[in-house]
């Protein structure tokens, strides 16, 4: 394919034009096909009548929407016009979603019907609302203007497209990516991982890093994705089984949902799925053991990657070392990566260094840049080196508490929860405690038909682990409370744990 500068024309167009290129499945079994063809056209289109329509050059233009076909073209869209696309999070309460608009400034909305009923567009002066099956003005239609269109060459410093952080720890940032940052990313993994021929389902959000890039990076291959508009076990197992999908993106509380399904598991043919790439958490044995019962012939990726950094930082041994299980690999030869802390090099928190790195946060200087003066990202994560150079992912260090005098990681103690043979997920939190300040509990899914209660549990912790990190209250869930990038969502937990506490 030619080389761009703009990643909205970032597209393999050395296949036909009737390529599928995005298959959206509705819930209801419902197909929506989107060629490569279409997908140019539609790019073309928005792009001409963002213009058209009064939109210009740096003007930001916001997508709160389910995920589907038409979603990803206008984002190309609109980032060939040099216009940036904010995909914003819809699983936000709306008091958030109105903030995230205000704050990038968009001129302009594009919805979903469900999304459109919760919206007041009486409270954004300035701003215009459409869906994208809506008729005449109120709809997507009347913003395309059909015909060829040259995408812009952006500067180096012109952000493509803005993400916004979750707002775990405060209001929602807006991470501002480059063209060039992102183009390097698909580049990157086209290089690692040949897509042109995978069927790549998607089911996490296109508000986020993970799902985003990965369309991107289907664009770039010329490969065929399988679309839902969001996970849901049934359907997932289903789209695999129906489409033969070659390649999953997937967290690991989707991997426990999907185990519970055992009828529709038992109806599944999930042979086809070479790849899967997990990310969010660690991939213990269990785990593994669990994902390879699932998907007998996938081979396993424990991913790690931020939105501020991207999703390239580590990959293969250049030595041609197996990746162990529970590692996120060896660094990419692209990118420099460092360990600092008092444990350095062998144990630290991660700075990283590559040329996916964001431009900023939007509209926030307020806050201390996580870039340091030799251009690295801050990831706040903490990591253990091996002797082999291998890199593990501990937890986030403002997720670890000390209980007692202890430092505590809370992933370090999931971890060893999850060696148990009943144990599908364990997460663990911090609770308020009168003498050590605060103190570990957890919180399990069991396998299906497991039976190992919580004495044996905590028996089980303290033979594997410091006596200091064995959780004093363990319950059990059918699933965790996730954040809307299905993830768990650790203060709802830590709200969780308080409450069962002051129950009992």
């Amino acid at each position: 394919m030619s080389q761009t500068a703009n990643l909205g024309d970032f597209v393999d167009r050395t296949g036909s034009f009737d390529h599928p290129l995005i298959i959206g499945v509705g819930f209801d079994g419902s197909q929506t096909v989107m060629t490569r063809g279409m997908f140019d056209s539609m790019a073309d289109a928005f792009a001409r009548g963002l213009l058209r329509r009064g939109i210009v050059r740096g003007d930001r233009i916001g997508i709160l929407a389910a995920n589907r076909p038409d979603y990803v073209a206008l984002v190309f869209g609109a980032m060939r016009a040099g216009v940036v696309p904010v995909p914003i999070n819809f699983k936000f309460p709306p008091a958030t979603i109105a903030q995230v608009i205000a704050d990038c400034g968009a001129k302009l909305v594009i919805c979903d019907d469900e999304r459109r009923r919760t919206i007041d567009p009486e409270r954004f002066a300035g701003v215009t609302f459409v869906t994208f099956d809506g008729e005449g003005t109120a709809g997507v239609a009347s913003w395309l203007d059909p015909g060829p269109f040259v995408p812009i060459t952006p500067r180096a410093d012109e952000p493509a497209l803005s993400l916004y952080t979750s707002g775990s720890t405060g209001r929602p940032k807006g991470v501002l990516l480059s063209h060039a940052s992102h183009i390097w990313v698909a580049q990157a993994r086209r290089r690692d991982y040949d897509l042109h021929d995978e069927r790549v389902l998607i089911a996490a959000p296109l508000y986020h890093m993970n799902a985003l890039a990965l369309a991107i990076l289907v664009c770039a291959s010329g490969a065929t994705a399988i679309m839902l508009p969001q996970f849901q076990a049934t359907a997932y197992i289903n789209a695999i089984s129906h489409f033969g999908c070659t390649w999953l993106t997937a967290v690991p509380p989707m991997i426990a949902m999907m185990l519970r399904e055992e009828d529709v598991l038992a109806r599944a043919d999930l042979s086809s799925v070479r790849t899967v790439r997990m990310g969010s958490a660690p991939v213990s044995e269990t785990l593994a053991r669990q994902i390879r019962g699932l998907l007998p012939n996938a081979h396993i990726i424990n991913a790690y990657g931020t939105t501020e950094g991207g999703p390239i930082v580590f990959g293969r041994h250049p030595d041609g070392i197996p990746t162990p299980v529970s590692s996120v690999g060896y660094p990419h030869p692209e990118v420099s990566v460092r360990l600092v802390g008092p444990d350095a090099p062998i144990a630290g928190v991660l700075q990283m260094k590559s040329p996916a790195i964001m431009l900023g946060y939007h509209n926030r200087p307020e806050l201390r840049s996580p870039i340091t003066e030799d251009g690295y990202y801050d990831t706040s994560d903490v990591f253990r080196r091996d002797e082999q150079g291998f890199y593990y992912f501990i937890g986030r260090s403002d997720d670890m508490f000390v209980s007692g005098g202890e430092n505590i990681f809370p992933g370090e103690v999931e971890a060893v929860l999850e060696t148990h043979p009943d144990v599908v997920q364990a997460c663990v939190v911090p609770v308020n405690d009168d003498i050590k300040g605060t103190k570990p509990v957890a919180f399990v899914v069991r396998r299906p038909g497991a039976v190992a209660d919580e004495a044996a549990l905590k028996a089980y912790v303290l033979a594997n682990a410091p006596a200091y990190q064995h959780p004093r209250r363990i319950w059990f869930l059918d699933h965790m409370l996730l954040a809307s990038t299905n993830k768990i969502d650790r203060e709802a937990m830590r709200n969780r744990g308080e409450a069962e506490l002051r129950a009992t």
